[in-house]
């Protein structure tokens, strides 16, 4: 299984029909974990962060797992480069079909999830850095674009989108670890701090969308598009081949189950639970 397998895993969730490239499978165990509809989704899109490197600092995957309720490893997209591998993931087509097949950063023309989700009147946001792919590829649809200046200021905005609840589905896309890595290694100081970073966002994030959306069925999803080696020539860090280092990426997926919405609705059902207490057989 590899990345494609994001969009219809969530069209399924949603129950909404997937975009019409859409040719990857969903994600079984995904599906056996997850609530039976799912109302609130928020993507979080760390970039760069591959299998191989969490399999290197359990400290970080540690903390991922206990944030997540399913972890599904998965390929990533040849060559896994950014915009590829988000085109992919967020189209379930592969590159040949939704067309960008190297570092190149076009609007893409082909259906969408985004597309998708607006035909079934689905609410969308993209909060991402400024001229970043994420920020580029998926543009011209009716999706609220919030353009930052980094990070931070991604998971600024994405909390207060969060407090505001107004989307159905949200994707917040980080990307400090792949900048770090290209200019040191994606195993440095630097890097592992920029990774820190970003799994304490996940962590940060799980915490909100189970507050702000404790009436919703949600997910929350950590979802890396690719990984990263050393390039001993270079002395620095890259991503492109066609090795584990790259291609291999670890996605992790959280629910959360609606809690009941009103005083009425908990009263209901503490008087059923009362009930079947002191009554516990029936007859038919």
């Amino acid at each position: 299984m590899d990345i494609r397998s994001v969009t219809p895993t969530l069209c399924r969730l949603m129950g909404i029909e997937p975009p019409s490239v859409c040719t990857a499978p969903v994600l079984e165990a995904v599906l056996e974990a997850a609530p039976s509809r799912v109302d609130r989704v928020l993507v979080y899109a760390a970039d760069a962060i591959g299998r191989v490197f969490l399999d290197n600092h359990p400290d970080l995957k540690k903390r991922l797992v206990a944030a997540s309720d399913v972890q599904v490893e998965l390929r990533s997209m040849m060559p896994p480069k950014t915009p590829v591998c988000f085109a992919s993931m967020f189209t379930g087509a592969a590159p040949e079909v939704h067309g960008i097949r190297k570092y190149e950063r076009p609007v893409l023309s082909c259906d969408t999830l985004f597309d998708a989700l607006a035909r079934a009147r689905k609410k969308t946001a993209i909060v991402a850095v400024r001229d970043c792919s994420v920020d580029i590829i998926f543009r011209n649809r009716p999706i609220d674009y919030f353009t930052e200046e980094d990070d931070a200021a991604v998971v600024k905005r994405t909390l207060s989108l969060l407090s505001d609840d107004r989307h159905d589905f949200m994707v917040s896309y980080n990307q400090e670890y792949d900048d770090t890595l290209h200019r040191t290694r994606h195993d440095g100081p630097e890097a592992l701090a920029a990774a820190g970073r970003h799994v304490e966002t996940f962590v940060r994030l799980r915490q909100e969308t189970e507050e702000h959306w404790a009436r919703y069925n949600r997910a929350l999803l950590f979802t890396p598009d690719h990984g990263a080696h050393c390039d001993a020539a270079k002395g620095k860090s890259d991503h492109g081949e066609d090795i584990p280092e790259d291609m291999d990426v670890l996605h992790f997926w959280r629910f959360g189950a609606a809690a009941p919405t009103d005083s009425t609705e908990r009263t209901r059902r503490a008087r059923d639970e009362s009930a079947a207490s002191a009554h516990p057989f029936s007859l038919s």
